[in-house]
């Protein structure tokens, strides 16, 4: 028996070397992951009643009993920023989930029918560009009234142009592509064009926007609760507890540095799983 037949001249299959997660994006996981926790904690248990008012502890410091302090009202610091991460996450999912998907939709539309469409189409993103967060959560609050709701619809409508515009440049930059050509050549509609063949593959950046906008939703929630235009009363918010203890801030700041704390690390966490996101679906990074 040969040389030959004993060693084949078949290379060896190589083996798929991974790339390692990135630090930013082992930390933003790890944050999201700890703000879901947080908010299902949140949901079915609490130390304290979130809205049970005590004045016999009434701006106090860190204790056993009391770990992050208690508040002007003396309900229990801790309770509340149980329950704020879920109006915290609920605001972030619906308001990107309304962004995502309008602009989405307007932006493969525009994008890939052109011409007085696309026309019509981007004026009505930059109608809607035009309004800030607040100035729509005061029109919505008009219209509804104040709470959760009108400022998920604000924060969702102002991220709208964002994501209409992402999507747009890429099925601008994808729609002459050969195997786009090639697909039609086959015989595919143009749905199953727009849908199979070019959506997939502009995804990256809009996964990657939709991270950072989820921080931002949750920012800006924050500031409409502390406007007064977001959540309401008794419930719980992280920028509602900052605007209850704002006027107390010599006696016990306490209760505005937990809140803001949880806010910054949350918002910084998010932006790390973004830009986490954005250099793993680089595709000049692989």
């Amino acid at each position: 028996m040969s040389e030959a037949t004993l060693h084949p001249t078949d290379p060896s299959p190589r083996r798929v070397r991974r790339r390692p997660l990135g630090r930013n994006l082992v930390v933003g996981l790890g944050v999201v992951g700890l703000l879901v926790l947080t908010a299902l904690v949140g949901l079915v248990w609490t130390p304290y009643d979130p809205n049970a008012i005590n004045f016999s502890v009434q701006l106090i410091g860190p204790t056993p009993a009391h770990p992050f302090g208690t508040d002007n009202l003396g309900r229990d610091t801790l309770s509340r920023i149980l329950k704020g991460a879920s109006t915290a996450l609920l605001v972030g999912v619906i308001s990107v989930g309304i962004g995502s998907s309008l602009g989405l939709l307007i932006g493969a539309v525009a994008g890939y029918i052109g011409g007085l469409i696309d026309d019509l189409f981007m004026r009505i993103v930059d109608a809607l560009s035009a309004f800030p967060t607040v100035l729509l959560a005061l029109l919505l609050a008009a219209i509804l009234r104040p709470g959760v709701v009108s400022a998920m619809l604000a924060v969702g409508l102002s991220s709208v142009p964002t994501f209409a515009r992402l999507t747009r440049a890429g099925v601008l930059s994808t729609r002459s592509l050969e195997y786009v050509e090639g697909a039609r050549a086959l015989g595919a509609g143009e749905g199953r064009v727009l849908g199979r063949h070019i959506m997939p593959n502009i995804l990256s950046p809009l996964v990657v926007q939709a991270s950072l906008s989820f921080a931002v939703a949750i920012l800006a929630e924050a500031a409409l609760s502390y406007l007064g235009l977001g959540t309401q009363p008794p419930q719980a918010s992280w920028g509602k507890m900052l605007r209850d203890a704002q006027s107390f801030i010599a006696l016990s700041p306490w209760a505005t540095i937990f809140p803001g704390l949880v806010i910054a690390l949350t918002v910084l966490g998010l932006n790390l799983l973004g830009d986490g996101l954005r250099d793993r679906l680089d595709p000049r990074n692989r």
